[in-house]
């Protein structure tokens, strides 16, 4: 059981039957009245997002996800195929259950499998990724004051900010929490 005192973002609770992940929360303390906290959660099988209340103290189960590493084979229209490293079994995800992970996969990449009770939910990116950049602008230094930004293509389709000296064919290193641009490789 986890209560309301231990509350982090990320940790997946049960909820009314449900599977959700917590994505941020709020104590609020009334001048009269208990105290209240304020709960934005993510249903992790239909991704929808709400934001709910519940009085300090309350409890809910927590969810036990499994976690396995798999590798990102290839892309087929909409389906995603995926191997796990130790059985070698494959297994497939639609696009939908990808919706923020599939412009950070290339061929060949290394994630984690989660799954709740034997069923995939979906997987859990590196922090970073390393990617080559197919297409962006000539970076030229001008009367810049603050560090200068353009746009740059890469080879997942993401379209991140980047610095003036990147160019076409480097590879750079993107948060997946974010989809920041971080440092040239």
């Amino acid at each position: 059981m986890i209560s309301t005192g231990e509350l982090r973002k990320g940790v997946a609770i049960e909820l009314d039957g449900e599977l959700w992940q917590i994505l941020d929360y709020h104590h609020i303390k009334m001048g009269r009245g208990s105290a209240q906290v304020k709960i934005t959660l993510r249903n992790i099988r239909r991704g929808q997002t709400v934001e709910r209340s519940f009085q300090a103290g309350t409890k809910w189960p927590r969810a036990s996800m499994e976690r396995r590493p798999v590798q990102f084979l290839y892309r087929d229209d909409a389906d995603y195929h995926f191997m796990d490293t130790d059985t070698y079994d494959q297994f497939m995800l639609r696009a939908d259950q990808l919706v923020d992970v599939s412009e950070y996969l290339k061929d060949g990449m290394i994630l984690d499998r989660t799954t709740y009770q034997g069923e995939t939910i979906g997987v859990e990116l590196p922090v970073t990724v390393d990617l080559r950049v197919t297409e962006t602008e000539p970076g030229f230094a001008g009367d810049t004051a603050q560090g200068a930004r353009k746009n740059a293509t890469l080879e997942t389709g993401l379209v991140v900010s980047v610095p003036l000296f990147v160019n076409e064919g480097d590879i750079v290193r993107v948060d997946t929490r974010t989809g920041e641009y971080q440092t040239r490789v």
